[in-house]
């Protein structure tokens, strides 16, 4: 299920890459019929069979009968509600056992700034229409002066797109609120929920804010939720939080602990041939974590064993073609290559899983 559809984005990636396996179905859900509108014309511009429509309020779920949702997908939409607290636990009470959520929720420290600004367009606006306040929010945020927060924020820009929908979604949305680590695990808490990582994982991780030896070695030793808190207090600049959860009890979902023979490696979003003939050039990647620019050295020999991901192959199948070509290696060193980098571009979100068999 997709709940807060909008105008499709989600519900559509899901559902063609469900076609394109050939199994599965997405529910959509959305308040507004306006966005349930064009998001069913994408659909069936897609020619996608594989999508349910429905109008309504993610607040009514458990007061429906639904079937029970393997995936909850819900991005950007609980931080709108007046309780999302009640949100959460209305996707909660449609989860299926073993299944899981992927969240969104708006970072308090990356969106510094905002709520002042947001407070101050309301006082001089009062209860003009929203053309007028929206006319009123660009000029009162160009007179500004340069030492206000939000003009200090330099990761804020929707307002500067130039774009009527992002001035208006961050200065002058009538119900939002925003979130540290720790509040967000409470969130989660209260629905019986816990979170297995975010995304990325490397931005959570407070060693990639530290270039002191000894600090790294205390952030290390802190339990999981504090060095996800504490990174986000060494960054300041993360103004989402995106996150997967499942039930507090369910401890066989998540990130892998163990990498096993029928577990499907994918990379997100990117050409595998491409990155193993610019790793061929270059074993050195670049890459920013909450506002701070890291580089990252990919063992050399990575190259063959990255061409051969294409988010089907097996590590079975992948260790096999690597072997049919000649490379003399046992299962053992092909796992060592394997999680040498993996290690460097998983926490990058580069690098994930497809299918994995965890059993």
């Amino acid at each position: 299920m997709v709940a807060g559809g909008g105008t499709g984005d989600g519900a559509i990636m899901l559902a063609q890459q469900l076609a394109d396996r050939g199994t599965g179905s997405v529910t959509y859900l959305d308040i507004s019929a306006a966005s349930l509108a064009i998001a069913k014309a994408r659909a069936e511009m897609r020619e996608l069979k594989n999508i349910t429509f429905h109008q309504g309020s993610l607040l009514n779920l458990s007061k429906k009968e639904w079937e029970p949702f393997d995936y909850i997908d819900c991005c950007g939409v609980l931080h709108h509600l007046p309780e999302p607290d009640e949100g959460l636990a209305a996707l909660a009470s449609v989860l299926a056992p073993g299944g899981g959520l992927g969240l969104m929720l708006y970072g308090q420290l990356g969106r510094t700034g905002v709520y002042p600004a947001q407070r101050a367009i309301a006082r001089l606006a009062g209860q003009d229409a929203a053309e007028e306040r929206l006319a009123l929010g660009r000029h009162l945020i160009n007179a500004i002066p340069s030492i206000n927060w939000l003009k200090r924020n330099d990761y804020l820009a929707d307002h500067l797109a130039g774009d009527d929908a992002g001035f208006y979604d961050l200065l002058l949305h009538s119900r939002d609120r925003a979130y540290l680590v720790g509040e967000v695990l409470d969130l989660l808490s209260g629905a019986g929920l816990r979170a297995t990582g975010f995304s990325p994982l490397g931005a959570y991780d407070p060693a990639q804010y530290l270039d002191d030896g000894q600090l790294i070695e205390r952030a290390s030793s802190l339990p999981e939720a504090e060095r996800w808190a504490l990174a986000e207090e060494l960054s300041g600049a993360m103004k989402t939080h995106v996150f997967y959860a499942v039930r507090k009890d369910d401890f066989r979902r998540g990130v892998p602990g163990t990498l096993t023979p029928e577990m499907v490696p994918a990379l997100r979003d990117m050409d595998p041939k491409k990155i193993a003939a610019d790793l061929s050039k270059s074993t050195r990647l670049t890459a920013a974590f909450g506002g701070v620019e890291r580089t990252f050295q990919v063992p050399g020999d990575a190259a063959d064993m990255i061409a051969l991901i294409d988010g089907r192959r097996t590590l079975r199948q992948i260790h096999g073609r690597l072997r049919a070509k000649g490379a003399k290696m046992s299962w053992a060193e092909f796992l060592g290559r394997f999680s040498a980098f993996y290690r460097v571009l998983h926490p990058l979100n580069i690098l994930l899983f497809a299918g994995a068999v965890l059993d």
